[in-house]
């Protein structure tokens, strides 16, 4: 890897206008793994300009070329994977395993779809039989800034240079500045793949500086952020005085809706899914709505998942979950579970303080809550952190208010053998994605919610077409190749 506190602009590796540094923790240890440099106005405008002076070439590339670049940045990926997660590991705490099997493979899945929708991608198509001379032409939106969130570097970042890159567009990324390493290390896997000069840049810094001069800046056509949805507002505001687009992937707070048929396992697998990687997943399945005719039993599985869950070290090897992010997302999940015994939910597994045997770290103790009311403030905010909150219900309709009962609409989960109402709960779920029985959405679904999680869509065709504007032609000439 580089020198850490360079950027990456315009094909090269360049020093800060302005030095800066920043420390990187290792939330395993608390100690300094790197340091990088928060950019500055310059930065951003040289980056910018970059892009703006390589889009007018890239923009127009054939549909091969775009394919045969794709395909060099997968293999140059693959051959990078033990790097990448390792780099993911130490800045963000996913377990080593977990880190190359999950983290680092969630870019080889999504690289390798983004080709296959790439591939059946037509730029240019007929409105239809009954206007020949018209045509529908599809081109890259322009210059992109990009900001991508430390609980997924890789799954975020690809989900979002792939299709832009796809698409025809120039970009400038800004990845966290909690875990940055990731997104250095995938500048370099770009640049060795021969993405030409310009077309990727990339800024360090954080959400208020480099972050704020992006959605704001004239020369970026649009934005593409993962985040909270507190700073998916910030961004939109920061946004309008330019008019551009702004699309967001923000928070969730997913309900998993057990009915008394569910499988056997429905319970287990609800728990463990809230609380792999270290629930800093947006689309957690954190509250779990179980019917009350299981409820008790529910609670018991839940509990014993959350004892039987290991905690490690990130670097040591196995089936556990590691530390937190850093001290302020420790602080706050801390904060939560002492807010939820306050408010009278039932404790049933884990509780406060790090678990038995650490005494540094951002270690928490996998937590399981019955009895929860959804007016409860663990049911309401997320937690961001292994923290399942349970609440019974009586019947469909009492289980689909429930759910529905939120600010967000990210992931429902719903788990019953009777088909047809699977089907009527997927209708009715306020959220951008569900889904059944532990089926898992097929590759090239849409990524993406409702209501204040946040709008567009991530993922196969729909994610080419967040960054494509849409051209609309008369009086093509047939003889036009």
């Amino acid at each position: 890897m580089p020198n850490t506190t360079d950027f990456y602009i315009n094909g090269q590796w360049v020093a800060p206008a302005a030095p800066q540094g920043l420390d990187v923790i290792n939330p395993s240890t608390e100690e300094v793994c790197a340091t990088i440099s928060l950019g500055g106005q310059a930065d951003v405008d040289a980056a910018v300009a970059a892009a703006r002076g390589a889009f007018e070439s890239w923009s127009h590339s054939s549909k091969s070329e775009r394919l045969a670049l794709l395909q060099r940045i997968l293999e140059v990926y693959k051959a990078r994977a033990e790097d990448m997660a390792e780099a993911i590991s130490t800045e963000m705490g996913a377990p080593i395993d977990m880190s190359k099997a999950s983290q680092v493979g969630a870019g080889i899945w999504h690289i390798r779809n983004f080709i296959r929708a790439l591939e059946a991608f037509e730029f240019e198509q007929p409105l239809g039989d009954h206007a020949p001379n018209d045509r529908i032409i599809h081109e890259g939106v322009g210059v992109v800034g990009m900001i991508t969130p430390w609980n997924w570097p890789m799954n975020q970042v690809t989900l979002k240079t792939i299709p832009a890159l796809a698409a025809g567009c120039t970009m400038v990324l800004k990845p966290s500045e909690i875990a940055p390493l990731s997104g250095l290390l995938f500048a370099e896997i770009l640049d060795e793949a021969g993405v030409p000069a310009g077309v990727f840049n990339l800024v360090n810094g954080d959400g208020a500086g480099v972050g704020t001069m992006l959605t704001s800046h004239p020369g970026v056509d649009a934005i593409s952020f993962t985040g909270s949805t507190r700073a998916g507002i910030a961004i939109s505001k920061s946004a309008a005085d330019t008019l551009k687009p702004v699309h967001l992937e923000l928070g969730g707070k997913g309900a998993n809706v057990i009915f008394a048929d569910a499988d056997e396992k429905a319970v287990k697998r609800g728990a463990l899914h809230c609380f792999n990687n270290t629930g800093q997943s947006c689309n957690a399945p954190t509250r779990m709505l179980v019917e009350r005719g299981i409820y008790d039993q529910a609670v018991e599985i839940a509990a014993d998942v959350a004892e039987k869950t290991a905690v490690g070290m990130a670097s040591d090897p196995g089936r556990h979950i590691g530390p937190l992010v850093s001290q302020a997302q420790y602080d706050k999940v801390q904060g939560l579970i002492e807010t939820g015994i306050a408010e009278g939910a039932r404790l049933v597994a884990g509780g406060p303080g790090r678990p038995e045997g650490f005494n540094r770290g951002y270690f928490v103790r996998p937590t399981v809550f019955a009895d929860v009311r959804n007016d409860m403030t663990i049911a309401r905010e997320e937690i961001f952190g292994p923290v399942l909150s349970i609440i019974p219900f009586q019947d469909e309709a009492e289980a689909l208010a429930i759910a529905n009962d939120t600010e967000y609409g990210l992931t429902n989960y719903v788990q019953t053998e009777d088909g047809a109402k699977r089907n009527r709960m997927a209708r009715r779920l306020r959220s951008g994605m569900v889904e059944m029985n532990g089926q898992a959405r097929g590759a090239g679904a849409p990524f993406g919610g409702m209501k204040k999680s946040g709008n567009g869509r991530e993922g196969g065709v729909w994610g080419l077409m967040d960054f494509l504007e849409v051209k609309a032609v008369s009086g093509w000439s047939p003889e036009d190749a």
